[in-house]
Formats: structure tokens, sequence, C-alpha cells
């Protein structure tokens, strides 16, 4: 069998063709069962957000794969493939599980080590599982995905430092005055960059925030989403004494705080510093400002240097989780390899309890004299003598399946315990097993469908 992923992204497509392979949550049930009768198609997760789709899917051979997954996707999302098959991109087995991973972790994110993905990598995992269309494959694989990224985040420091412009300007101004609350907060625009301020702002505890614009309509209507104060650009520069930080992001084409107003205003409050932040191109703020006693003057590129500084960081953060993804994968490739010593297992321990059985059932016809608590005793003791002439055997199994020969290792076993038969027919239960449930799963009833997601916590 093999793992294949066929997706696309904010890399590989424009968001015309993004938008078109869009997934509601409520349509997941549904492209769950549709994709999980796909032919050859085994098992099968769907990650869709703003800025992927992919398919995970475990298949029974290779050819063919990547034609049933496009027909799915045509059919599915109604898009002709000749619109997106330039766009997908295909990754088979290690390849696969390494984008997953790198997923998981945010290291295929727009934004280096962003963890709101590792939600929806879970969340598309558990909705895949709650419809029974992962198994034994994507059920590890996905687990131990989620717990590398967990271990990612906790063991570097790759989500801690501001990547964007506006975040930059909190940041710095948290290292300045430690703490936004009670901090009166001056934002000089009212477009986008302004508003991404004022959020983060807001999020870290600034509540009193004035939005100052040329048109008022404008102010009033970013200050309302934070329950601000709006004024006019003429009124804030009579403010400035009361402020403590200015973040300025206008369109203005000259400065629209001069050096003379901030020298004025610093009159009525020596001691008190001033933290302004000037992200607009043209600059907004005089750069003579930062000539001034107890004022912090910033410009877009001093944001600029913060950024990409972090984004550094990040890469090199980046680099010991790939250390950690190549552990993963080999821990997963392990696992995969002593899959298949379960059922010897299984048969040996069968073999074993069919013996013990038989031969104690024999003892205690020729020994009929034997009350219960006797046989009670020598029926344990003979079991616990089994188990421990099983016990090492094993466990050398299980750790040669997992080295470079261990499916010869496996047969060897099988041949010297001559459990054949016993393999043999736990195959053929395993397959009415699966039969009767594919049965089951044409006509699934209330009950399996209701399963709680809490269930699948992992």
């Amino acid at each position: 069998m093999h793992i294949v992923v066929v997706g696309l992204n904010y890399r590989t497509a424009p968001v015309e063709i993004r938008e078109r392979f869009s997934l509601a949550e409520q349509d997941m049930p549904r492209a769950l069962a549709e994709l999980k009768r796909t032919k050859g198609v085994l098992e099968g997760v769907l990650l869709a957000t703003c800025n992927r789709t992919e398919l995970y899917v475990v298949v029974d051979r290779l050819p063919m794969c990547g034609y049933h997954i496009r027909s799915f996707m045509e059919q599915w999302f109604g898009v002709p493939r000749e619109e997106f098959t330039q766009h997908l991109y295909i990754y088979e087995d290690d390849q696969a599980i390494r984008h997953l991973f790198k997923v998981a972790c945010g290291l295929d994110s727009m934004v280096l080590g962003e963890t709101q993905i590792l939600g929806q990598v879970k969340h598309a995992f558990l909705q895949a599982q709650q419809e029974k269309a992962t198994g034994t494959w994507f059920n590890m694989l996905f687990k131990q995905a989620v717990t590398l990224s967990k271990r990612a985040h906790s063991e570097t420091s790759i989500g801690e430092s501001a990547v964007s412009v506006s975040y930059a300007a909190v940041e710095l101004g948290k290292r300045i005055f430690g703490s936004f609350v009670g901090k009166k907060v001056l934002i000089l625009g009212a477009g986008k960059m302004s508003e991404l301020t004022a959020k983060h702002l807001h999020a870290n505890g600034a509540k009193e925030i004035i939005v100052a614009n040329r048109t008022l309509a404008r102010a009033e209507e970013l200050a309302k989403k934070f329950n601000g104060t709006p004024c006019t650009i003429t009124d804030a520069v009579s403010r400035l004494a009361e402020m403590d930080i200015l973040i300025s992001s206008t369109g203005a084409e000259g400065y629209v705080i001069q050096a003379a107003d901030v020298a004025q205003c610093m009159k009525k409050r020596p001691s008190r510093p001033l933290f302004m932040i000037d992200i607009a191109v043209p600059r907004d703020l005089d750069p003579m400002i930062a000539q001034l006693q107890n004022v912090f003057l910033y410009d877009i590129d001093d944001m600029e240097g913060i950024v990409e500084s972090n984004l550094e960081m990040r890469r090199m953060e980046a680099e010991k989780i790939d250390a950690m993804i190549s552990e993963e994968m080999a821990a997963f490739a392990n696992w995969l390899q002593t899959l298949g010593v379960r059922p010897v297992i299984r048969a040996l321990q069968e073999k074993a309890t069919t013996i013990h059985e038989d031969t104690l059932e024999s003892m205690f016809n020729k020994l009929p004299e034997l009350d219960e608590r006797q046989r009670t005793v020598i029926r344990r003791l003979t079991r616990s003598i089994v188990n421990q002439m099983m016990h090492d055997p094993i466990n050398r199994i299980k750790e040669m399946a997992g080295e470079k020969n261990g499916a010869e290792a496996l047969e060897m076993f099988t041949q010297i315990f001559a459990l054949e038969e016993q393999l043999e027919a736990g195959s053929e239960q395993k397959s009415a097993s699966e039969a009767r449930e594919a049965q089951s799963s044409k006509s699934p009833s209330p009950e399996k469908l209701s399963f709680p997601l809490a269930q699948m916590s992992m």
C-alpha cells in the first residue's frame, strides 16, 4: 500500500483557483464518503483551508492513482481537470509523509511556523475518523503528525517572534512599556494596516484607542470596532500630550506630525515617554522627532528589520524541526515494518492456547480424581509456563521485524512455529469481518454516526 497526497496551495495556485476548491463544513461527510468510494482508495483525509486543499489517501497501488484522484476532484468540485491539473502537486510515500509533517508544523504555511494549521489538520483527521474514512495507517500517521507539531512548537521558538510589520510594532511597544494596560494609543490612519495594528494592540491590553483620519467617517468606522474614539488629524495633533503610543499609517504625501508639534507636547510631560512608530510610506512623522528627549521614534525600515530578523530566527528554528521530522519519519517507517508482526504473534498465541487447553483436557480426563481447586492450580501453573516460553520469542520477533530483513525474519518465524494454518484462518476471518463492515457502512445506524468528536481526542 502507498500513502499519497494530492493538492494545491497558495504557492501553486492563484486565489481564483483555490476558492473553487473550498469545502463547506456540512459537505465534508459526503465528500469523505465519495473519496472513500474512489477506486483504489483505502483511507482518506480531506484538508481544506483558505490557503490549501489537500487529499491524503492510502491506496493499494500507485498506477492510475493520480487519475482517479483528479476524477474525484473534477466531479466533486465541478472544475474541469484541464483548469487545475497544472496547479497540482502529488507526493508519494516518504515525500507525502514528510509533507504532512511539514504542514502540521507550520513549515509549509504562508507565515512560517504559524500554529493555526495544527488545529485544522487535527480537525480534518477527526472528521475523517468520525466518518470511518481512516484506518490503521492514517490513525497512526495523523496522530503522530499532531504530536510532532505540538513538540516542535514547545521545544523550539518558531512561533514566538512577530513576522508582520503591524505585529512587530506592537511587540516593540511591549518591550518599552511592558504592558499596554492603562496606556492611551493614538492611531493615525484608518486603512488595513491601521486596523491590523489596532487589532493587535487591543488584543494585548490597550483599551483606550483613538483613531484619527482625514475622513472622520472612516475614523468612526474603525474606532467603533475597538470601542475607541474617532477624531480628525487636526484634533489628534492637539491631543498628543495625553498619548503614550502613536502609530501612524496614513496615505498623506507630507509629514502629518511635525517635530515642533511633538516638542510642544513634550514640554507638558517631560518625564513621560512617548512611543511613536511610523509605518507609512512616504513617512507621516518628521524624522527630527527622534532628536527629542524621551521620545522613541521608529519607521518602516526599523519594523522590517525586526520582521526580517524574526523570520531568519524562524528559519533557523525550522531547521531544528526538519531534524525532528526526519526522526518521526524513521519512527513511522519502523512502525509500518512491525505492522506485519501482529498477525504472526496473534497466531502463535492462539496456537499455544489451543495446545494448552487440549493438553489440560486430556490430562484431566486421565485424572478424574482431581478436584476443582487442584485443576485451577494446574491450569494457572501450566499457563504461566506457556507464557514464559513465548515471552522471549515474541520480543525477539518484534525487534527483528523492525530491522532491514524483517520480512525474511517473519517468514522464518512462521515456519519454525508452523503458523501457516493459523495465519490463513485469521486472514479469512479478517476478510469476512471487513466484508460485514463494508456492508454495514453502506447503511450506517444513527448511533454510529452520532459518535462524538470529543472521544477522538489525541
